[in-house]
């Protein structure tokens, strides 16, 4: 809950500290403001105050022009494109491409194929593919030490489309060497 008393203090210094924490809404000119907004203050008598901007909106405020709350820290127009990869990973986490590809993804995400690739070089360092990729990985070789489940149900279970594709990244991923003629596979 938002003490009055505190987010008062907060507004009137403008402190830095504050912002994004809530947002002032000025019931004389229906405008919601960012404790760090430069404009005059209002009187506390004519303030709210909200946990968040949509709050603002939904009591009947609109968004100040100068100090502009819809881009305070923390939201996703602060963000950027990071906001995007962010919910991306997310997806990816959840297994978003391991049914679909990276199109659908995209799609879902509400931008095109090449520009999700630019923002996951961007801002990861990888494309979607490898993150995805990598994340089925260390799936797999969780269920491979918490579970009793043959490997081509692992495989499967960890998002691989089969074993052969699951055989192929595993001992990639772990450093081991392919077997020769029938030998144990041996570490790096």
């Amino acid at each position: 809950m938002l003490d009055f008393e505190e987010c008062d203090r907060a507004r009137i210094r403008r402190d830095a500290a504050y912002d994004g924490r809530f947002f002032t809404g000025v019931r004389t000119t229906g405008i919601y403001c960012r404790p760090v907004c430069p404009a005059r203050h209002a009187h506390s008598k004519n303030v709210e105050y909200f946990p968040s901007a949509a709050a603002a909106e939904a009591a009947g405020y609109r968004p100040c022009l100068r100090c502009r709350p819809e881009t305070a820290p923390f939201s996703p127009a602060w963000k950027g494109s990071l906001a995007t990869v962010e919910r991306a990973m997310r997806l990816v986490n959840e297994g978003a491409l391991d049914d679909a590809g990276i199109d659908a993804l995209a799609e879902r995400l509400g931008v095109g194929t090449r520009h999700l690739s630019r923002l996951f070089k961007k801002h990861v360092g990888a494309s979607p593919t490898q993150v995805a990729q990598t994340v089925r990985v260390q799936r797999a070789k969780r269920m491979v030490d918490n579970t009793d489940l043959p490997m081509t149900a692992i495989a499967l279970a960890a998002g691989f489309g089969s074993l052969r594709r699951f055989n192929t990244y595993l001992p990639l991923s772990t450093g081991a060497r392919r077997p020769r003629s029938g030998g144990q596979a041996t570490p790096r």
